[in-house]
């Protein structure tokens, strides 16, 4: 696992990242009242699995209640056990200046925590944590990247809990 990429060769494995990325992110966050918010980006193509990664980080953190794509909303609040998090997606932003008239901004102040699709749009926050998918076969490949302090822990605490799933499942398969 070179640089942080692991192979996930189904939807199940992309599940299992998600919900590691959803316990390596409540290890870091704090209450927005107590800092900024976490703001993590989703890169990858179209189909490249960027919602499904985050409905499962979502799902992580205790969301029991249907998560959407928002893809034509752009943003999507949810209450989770480390505060809320928006899910955004500004695949439809032309310019970084939209972001600044719909107030993202502001919904980032708001938050423990941001999952950003297509953060390469522009007009936010530095990122913390970057995930990159690309499609492999039946599965995808993902690489964590972290670009500050807080983006790092959750990199680390994410590959941990990751690589410790893959040891326990490919033990149990033995």
């Amino acid at each position: 696992m070179p640089g942080g990429v692991l192979a996930l060769p189904d939807a199940d494995a992309t599940e299992r990242a998600g919900r590691a990325l959803g316990h390596a992110l409540e290890a870091v966050v704090r209450p927005a009242s107590e800092g900024a918010a976490v703001i993590v980006g989703l890169a990858g193509d179209l189909g490249a699995g960027k919602t499904s990664l985050a409905r499962a980080t979502l799902r992580g953190l205790g969301v029991k209640g249907t998560v959407r794509s928002p893809t034509y909303t752009i943003a999507e609040p949810y209450e989770t056990r480390i505060g809320r998090i928006w899910h955004l997606d500004l695949y439809r932003i032309a310019h970084p200046d939209e972001v600044e008239y719909i107030a993202i901004r502001d919904l980032v102040s708001e938050s423990a925590a941001c999952l950003v699709e297509w953060p390469e749009r522009g007009g936010l926050p530095e990122l913390d944590c970057l995930l990159a998918l690309a499609p492999q076969g039946e599965g995808r490949w993902l690489r964590i990247d972290g670009k500050t302090a807080r983006g790092r822990a959750i990199r680390s605490g994410a590959l941990a809990a990751m690589t410790g799933e893959l040891s326990a499942e490919s033990r149990s398969n033995t």
